[in-house]
């Protein structure tokens, strides 16, 4: 169970308590329906281009306009549902939202509590109610459909949800590739949808649902990248935004309906790893903007795991030659990473890749510039092993470590046993990384009214949340769509057009083996940004300056380019080197002194 302690400054005290701990584990029910009980609907959703199912990522499909197109994101929240029986009355089901996502495979989920009977329609609505759409979204869990770093669908400081973003890229003829950015959003684009069908719910059953994404940019309203826009952020009047509240309804399909008893996920209690008789919870202090993390259920916060793991995290023990630990290479003042382009390794061996900062941890899901870790405690663990990195053998480090004076005791402490096994040390590491919040900012303090930007910083923040639109008449820097939201980074990964498609590091497609993810790293939080230089991947960029100089006008196009950075003029987006260095401003902003001069939570003042 996560228990919440909320002050009403800017922090929240996360709690991870052990009583009632929820697992991961899921375990079948199979259920029968008597006359009278309630019954169970699943929603799934088919995405297909005139009928034939999609490809993601592929430039093969043309619109009414001869544009060739593909589609490289689609996204969007689904609320409001309700039933329609034979005799014409409403069945509304509350508070049941859904996110589907395309290149997540997240297409299905589970309607609940509905009358058993029979029906003929099911409606539901793109988007969300006013209420919702403009209420509080820290509160939600980690895993609720709503949740900001869940969905990566709420605009943040512009407040309210993304209803459905489509996104990818298009090609006229033997022009230059360029992309496509649609975001649906705002109150009144919100879209009704009702598809009829004979539904007898005294049985579970199956809807599957044909969402069409040529009726979508074609009929009734035919939209065109090229002549109507290649961006829409839904302003009020936006022509583009019309188009698709139009075109929505006639997109979403009945395919078949498949009888069946399905599978219901249902919360078993786990017992955390290791816990020992005695032991001190960690109190993870937060913004109260920040969303609700998904925090280890198995691997719970105590402060005798985290002393330990802060001790692993600086023993030199755990290289080879006794000479680097991870805090060589992930320094405090510098936001936990490291100063050098390529950090230094044991016998003099330079590394391939600049060291990511390592804060802010616990709103990940995979780790490492490519996503190659899963979690915390093996990302801990693969640079110990890593040749060129500290070299040296698990075996070994358990070893060394039973032999030190402190280490078993420790160990007794964190896990109830002196054993030093290579788990434990990665969830010693675990422990102590997911402790490393930054949320202290003179960004901060701002939005909380504790403090006041320059005439500079201001215009930096405008620019940042602001789209690249000229139709609209909108010239921002375009920021906000990588590196949106309280964390300041969506946790995707994106080719943001600094190397070719033949560079010598592949990024994310080493693990997926995807063509279409070629170039792709994962995107830092902009937090901390003005002490973690040098940038990018392979720290190519020394300064900041140089950083938005780059997204400017020195993209190179290729053919995985993200979509947002692909719809911008090959030219580049023309700011003045007042605006370029206003964003500078800004982004010094998100610098958190007491975080980078502490060194550890606990220091931090009320």
């Amino acid at each position: 169970m996560k228990a919440f302690c909320v002050s009403y400054s800017s922090m929240i005290t996360f709690k991870h308590t052990l009583g009632l701990v929820f697992a991961l584990a899921i375990f079948t029910v199979q259920l029968s329906f008597a006359k009278g009980e309630e019954s169970l609907l699943r929603l799934s959703f088919r995405h297909v281009v005139d009928g034939r199912p999609l490809s993601l990522d592929s430039l093969r499909y043309t619109n009414a306009k001869d544009e060739t197109y593909s589609i490289t994101r689609l996204s969007y929240l689904l609320s409001g549902f309700a039933l329609e029986t034979t005799d014409g009355e409403i069945v509304n089901l509350p508070d049941q939202f859904a996110w589907i996502d395309s290149e997540k495979r997240r297409t299905s989920f589970t309607l609940t509590n509905i009358p058993s009977g029979k029906y003929r329609s099911v409606r539901f609505f793109v988007g969300l109610d006013t209420a919702v759409n403009h209420g509080e979204t820290a509160s939600f869990s980690a895993d609720h459909t709503l949740n900001p770093n869940l969905n990566g669908l709420h605009w943040s400081w512009q407040g309210g949800y993304i209803f459905m973003a489509i996104e990818g890229k298009f090609q006229i003829a033997n022009q230059e590739l360029s992309g496509f950015s649609y975001h649906l959003a705002r109150d009144p684009n919100r879209t009704s949808i009702s598809i009829a069908a004979n539904l007898d719910l005294s049985q579970p059953l199956t809807f599957e649902i044909d969402f069409d994404i040529a009726t979508l940019l074609n009929a009734p309203r035919r939209i065109s990248f090229s002549s109507d826009g290649n961006s829409t952020h839904s302003l009020e009047g936006d022509p583009i935004a019309e188009a698709l509240v139009r075109n929505l309804p006639r997109a979403f399909r009945l395919h078949r309906l498949i009888s069946d008893t399905p599978e219901i996920l249902q919360a078993s209690s786990v017992k955390p790893l290791y816990l020992p008789s005695e032991y001190s919870v960690y109190p993870l202090t937060f913004s109260r903007l920040f969303p609700v993390p998904n925090l280890p259920l198995d691997n719970p916060l105590l402060q005798e795991r985290v002393n330990l793991g802060a001790k692993l995290f600086n023993e030199k023990a755990l290289s080879k030659d006794n000479s680097i630990s991870c805090s060589s290479c992930h320094i405090q003042s510098n936001a936990l990473t490291d100063t050098n382009r390529f950090s230094l390794g044991i016998d003099g061996q330079l590394g391939t890749r600049n060291a990511m900062p390592l804060f802010n941890l616990a709103w990940k899901t995979s780790f490492f510039w490519d996503g190659r870790a899963p979690t915390l405690r093996h990302q801990a663990l693969i640079p110990i092993e890593d040749p060129t990195e500290m070299g040296e053998q698990l075996e070994n480090i358990v070893e060394k470590l039973a032999g030190m004076d402190g280490y078993p005791e420790a160990f007794l402490k964190a896990f109830g046993s002196t054993a030093i096994t290579p788990e434990r040390i990665g969830l010693a590491i675990e422990n102590f990384l997911l402790t490393q919040i930054s949320y202290r900012s003179k960004f901060d303090k701002v939005v909380s009214g504790k403090d006041q930007f320059t005439k500079s910083e201001q215009r930096g923040f405008e620019l940042f949340m602001t789209e690249y639109e000229p139709r609209s008449q909108r010239f921002g820097a375009d920021c906000f769509h990588c590196h949106g939201g309280t964390l300041f980074s969506d946790h995707q990964f994106h080719n943001n057009g600094i190397s070719v498609i033949d560079a010598v590091d592949a990024g994310r497609m080493v693990v997926t083996e995807k063509e279409s993810d070629r170039g792709k790293f994962s995107t830092p939080s902009l937090r901390n940004v003005a002490v973690t230089a040098p940038y990018m991947h392979d720290g190519r960029f020394q300064t900041l300056e140089e950083v938005v100089a780059h997204y400017n006008s020195g993209l190179i196009r290729s053919p995985t380019v993200d979509a947002n950075l692909a719809k911008h003029p090959i030219s580049g987006l023309g700011l003045s080197k007042k605006d370029l260095g206003s964003l500078v401003d800004f982004l010094e902003t998100l610098t958190d002194e007491i975080y980078i001069d502490s060194g550890t939570e606990e220091d931090r003042p009320e």
